[in-house]
């Protein structure tokens, strides 16, 4: 890559976090998320996205909106990466449970700010693509799993995180018996191809369950291999 290459790239990530703060602002009313974190802030910064789409989508990788990445998938556009992280809160001591592992972008910007990430994708070659790129960009806290993301990651659990990226028509119970009292779920909820709920579940010290809608969303839908129980 070029100096000049390099710039303009610099260039446009800048103006991407410069969008993404902005409509991060301009939907607070809605989400509750008035500003992102510093923490969120540097790790969607340090991420280099165009690491993570196809070579065809190149000039489109720091444009605030999602892509095709092949199998019918899409990477997440920057802003709802974004602020779905500021909603989950992860801290440095934290362990993270991401279904939908798709390009590894939102994993790699899990991995910045959580000790430990496990995710799970149900499409064998997005694992093993998104296996391979995180490993050449030196992410070593992160393990992969080809399997039902909706069956969660049961010999890793408990989790103080949980997020999903794909569309589940409801909330599957496994993901919230994985998580651990005093954690979160965040996870697009409804039909496929129609608008989704973004919802935040809060799973109290006693087990309690609290769930509210903050956005209206339209992610691809979570690849099972049965039905939700």
């Amino acid at each position: 890559m070029s100096d000049a290459a390099g710039f303009d790239r610099a260039s446009a990530r800048r103006r991407l976090l410069e969008r993404v703060v902005a409509e991060t602002r301009e939907t607070a009313h809605l989400t509750g998320c008035h500003e992102l974190s510093e923490r969120v802030l540097r790790a969607m910064e340090e991420v280099p996205r165009h690491r993570f789409v196809p070579a065809e989508q190149l000039d489109l990788a720091y444009i605030d909106r999602p892509l095709p990445i092949g199998r019918g998938q899409t990477i997440s556009q920057p802003f709802i990466v974004a602020l779905m992280t500021e909603l989950l809160r992860p801290h440095p001591r934290a362990t993270v449970l991401e279904i939908g592992t798709g390009s590894g972008y939102q994993t790699a910007v899990l991995a910045r700010l959580a000790h430990r990430v496990y995710s799970v994708e149900r499409i064998p070659e997005l694992a093993e693509a998104a296996t391979r790129r995180l490993a050449d960009l030196g992410v070593g806290n992160v393990e992969i799993l080809n399997a039902d993301g909706g069956l969660g990651w049961a010999e890793k659990a408990p989790f103080d995180g949980i997020m999903v990226t794909a569309a589940a028509g409801e909330v599957p119970s496994a993901l919230l018996e994985q998580l651990k009292p005093g954690g979160r779920l965040v996870i697009p909820v409804g039909q496929q191809h129609r608008s989704q709920d973004l919802r935040v579940i809060v799973k109290g010290e006693q087990g309690k369950v609290e769930s509210r809608g903050v956005l209206s969303v339209v992610f691809v839908p979570l690849v099972r291999d049965r039905p939700l129980i």
